[in-house]
């Protein structure tokens, strides 16, 4: 079994890996900024982001490893929305996406010796109508702080989806059935 390197602390891609059974893997986070490329493209964001974050872990850990990286982002009228900065603009992201669609996408980069394999996903994601009340209290669980578009679909702002269109777990931030692809392309059967 190869080395696979997670290259992400987010304790949500920790946890789908390890449902996926994936094996023994560790965490090497990035410690890179998340400096955006200059384009208003969310697809091309996001797979430039986990490009970067791959390239560097992978400069630390070796080339015996695969790691595995991903980057997420919100899209509501074309504005990209990343992890809020404070409360107010938490606030502000969720007022923005309250009674309407917006986009979620992850990029994911595999890099190994033999080199990248990158990608991205995109899932419809529709919030109900949120009061301004349950928008605050919402941000009091201190849940929207970390999060790309300020909410956690798997934890309270559950009650805030109406239906999405596409992979459930690249809302969490990593979806499992492109990377699935991916691992299979590099030799890593998980079946």
């Amino acid at each position: 079994m190869r080395r696979i390197v997670l290259a992400s602390a987010s304790p949500r891609r920790r946890d789908l890996l390890e449902t996926l059974e994936i094996g023994p893997f560790s965490v090497c986070p990035a410690k890179g900024g998340e400096q955006a490329p200059d384009t208003d493209d969310p697809e091309a964001i996001v797979t430039a982001l986990s490009g970067r974050k791959a390239e560097e872990v992978f400069g630390r850990v070796g080339p015996d490893a695969l790691v595995i990286a991903a980057d997420t982002i919100v899209c509501c009228d074309g504005e990209v929305l990343g992890k809020p900065r404070d409360e107010e603009d938490a606030f502000r992201m969720l007022r923005l996406l309250s009674g309407r669609g917006h986009e979620v996408y992850t990029g994911i980069c595999l890099l190994d010796r033999d080199g990248p394999a990158c990608g991205a996903e995109k899932t419809r994601v529709f919030f109900r109508e949120l009061s301004d009340g349950e928008i605050r209290r919402y941000i009091e669980t201190r849940e929207p702080m970390d999060k790309a578009g300020a909410y956690g679909i798997q934890g309270k702002a559950a009650l805030f989806v109406r239906a999405i269109e596409g992979d459930y777990f690249n809302v969490v931030g990593l979806p499992l059935c492109r990377l699935g692809r991916m691992l299979a392309a590099k030799g890593v059967s998980l079946l």
